[in-house]
């Protein structure tokens, strides 16, 4: 039998609430934790991953193709989460490397549960009135007035996975005029679940709220920065579960400074893990969470195991389901 080593490379999860998941694995062969920097030049990892040969990967680092230039032996790493834009596929292609991610619908619930989650901490200011409780601060309730989601014109960025439950819970369970923006997407598609699809600058100029749910691609990066926030309205509010880079981080600290932006509600950075004197950070009228939108028992569970069952698969010679990169010697 094969000698099977298994990597788990920046994951704060896996594991870790679901002993069984771990268990299963060191039944396979070794397990060994990493916790690298996100931008690690990909010889380095390489050469720290030498005699890994299955890899269990969170949203870092990058498997760039000099990881792949560099590395040995590697049959299999499995993302725990949906994106894979942190892994070249076609190097992965070459070097025989199965690429695997865990189906959508895994996660979808619990990410578009939390890009409503912040959006109406910051539009009741939650973070703020329990902070001010704490303080013993209950009598100045008064300078804590919010706004109330009902209603509002909300536009929603990339109606796939997430997007689409994003939809269905502002149209559904708030009655909120739902406009839509995603270019990969039909009319029909998008009117399904209750948006109208619309253009880019439309959605930017009329929308009272903006819900960010796109994949990252290097068309979309920084897709909102100081020409796009110019175009909303004033006193607009976003909300991001999608991927920290589709926000010019620096022209999101300015409209925040200037009032422009009432409001900003991230679980994701361009660069992770935030520290906490990120310029984000100053003001009260932001909450941002630790890319925790996943974070739910149900959708860890459900996670770790499709992990757990690509490495069990992967052994047998057996094509992972939802694997983005097919093609390797590995599989019979």
């Amino acid at each position: 039998m094969p000698d099977y080593k298994i990597a788990i490379v920046n994951s704060s999860s896996f594991g870790k609430i679901f002993p069984d998941h771990l268990k299963r694995l060191k039944e396979i062969g070794e397990v060994k934790r990493f916790d690298v920097d996100q931008n690690i030049a990909g010889s380095e990892l390489a050469e720290l991953l030498k005699g890994f040969n299955i890899i269990i990967s969170s949203v870092t680092p990058f498997f760039t193709k000099e990881f792949f230039d560099y590395k040995d032996e590697l049959l299999l790493i499995s993302r725990h989460g949906i994106g894979y834009n942190n892994i070249d596929i076609e190097a992965a292609k070459n070097h025989g490397t199965i690429v695997s991610i865990i189906p959508a619908l895994v996660e979808r619930d619990a990410v578009a549960e939390n890009n409503i989650t912040n959006l109406l901490a910051v539009l009741r200011r939650t973070t703020e009135a329990n902070t001010k409780v704490r303080e013993g601060r209950w009598t100045e309730r008064a300078s804590l007035v919010g706004r109330t989601l009902f209603n509002k014109k909300v536009g929603v960025i990339g109606v796939g996975n997430t997007g689409s439950c994003v939809v269905e819970i502002l149209r559904n369970g708030f009655r909120c005029e739902v406009i839509a923006y995603d270019p990969y997407k039909s009319k029909r598609h998008i009117n399904s679940f209750g948006a109208k699809k619309v253009e880019f600058d439309e959605l930017l100029e009329t929308s009272d709220i903006i819900c960010l749910c796109a994949n990252l691609t290097e068309e979309n990066y920084h897709m909102i920065s100081t020409n796009e926030i110019k175009k909303m309205k004033d006193q607009v509010y976003l909300s991001n579960s999608a991927r920290g880079a589709l926000v010019d981080e620096d022209a999101m600290v300015e409209a925040l400074k200037s009032g422009k932006v009432a409001g900003y509600a991230t679980d994701v950075l361009e660069n992770e893990p935030g520290s906490s004197n990120h310029p984000y950070l100053a003001f009260e009228n932001v909450v941002m969470t630790p890319h925790t939108a996943a974070y739910t028992m149900d959708c860890l569970e459900d996670m770790g195991e499709k992990c757990v069952q690509d490495v069990e698969n992967i052994v047998k010679g057996i094509l992972p389901v939802r694997s983005v990169q097919k093609q390797s010697n590995y599989i019979k």
